[in-house]
């Protein structure tokens, strides 16, 4: 391996260090009782190295943010494999609860918190790329199901937008703790049941 190779290795591990220290420190101590110091501290390195790699902490938060989209959609990217569109459906939304529900911190900070599309504004992007790709993946799907002959009468964007609204509102008051309290029989399933209410209406003729 060349001079210029391992140096290149050698920063992408330093990058990968950064954001795996952070996203621990994240959850450990919440959002903003992180910085990027303590960040900088619990790798040992200075906190001009950090910066070279990032320019804030909402940079930061923006890639992490990025890994979880990543992560949601090599799980959709399987599904495509059913070539029943409804069927495929049915599964997005499973993975999309399993995925919100086992990951909460990182859900949380795909879908809720500020930092990530402050960070896009602040570059300018006029794409929130992440998102749009993750929803682009649902929209071709309910487009196949019109096609199919399902949702008679509905238009495709709007369509799709309620469906990703609906499960996603579960989603989070579920992990916002919103289930306890309001006298549910099941809090800890009623997301599942819920998910499951839903698939009886769109299965109606």
């Amino acid at each position: 391996m060349g001079t210029a190779e391992r140096k290149a290795r050698e920063k992408e591990e330093l990058k990968k260090l950064i954001l795996e220290s952070a996203k621990k420190l994240f959850v450990e101590k919440g959002i903003e009782q992180t910085t990027i110091r303590s960040i900088a501290d619990a790798i040992q390195y200075s906190v001009g190295t950090v910066y070279v790699y990032f320019r804030d902490k909402n940079a930061i938060l923006h890639a992490l943010h990025a890994q979880g989209f990543t992560a949601l959609g090599s799980q959709f990217k399987v599904l495509f494999n059913v070539a029943d569109p409804m069927e495929r459906l049915r599964a997005m939304g499973r993975v999309y609860i399993r995925f919100a529900l086992e990951n909460p911190d990182m859900y949380d900070l795909m879908f809720t918190v500020k930092a990530p599309m402050e960070f896009l504004n602040d570059t300018n992007e006029e794409e929130w790329t992440e998102g749009k790709t993750t929803f682009d993946v649902l929209k071709t799907t309910v487009k196949e199901c019109l096609e199919a002959g399902h949702f008679a009468g509905h238009h495709l964007e709007p369509l799709s937008f309620m469906i990703w609204s609906l499960v996603h509102g579960m989603c989070s008051l579920y992990i916002g703790q919103r289930t306890k309290g309001v006298n549910l029989e099941n809090p800890a399933t009623i997301v599942d049941q819920a998910f499951d209410e839903f698939l009886l209406l769109i299965d109606k003729p």
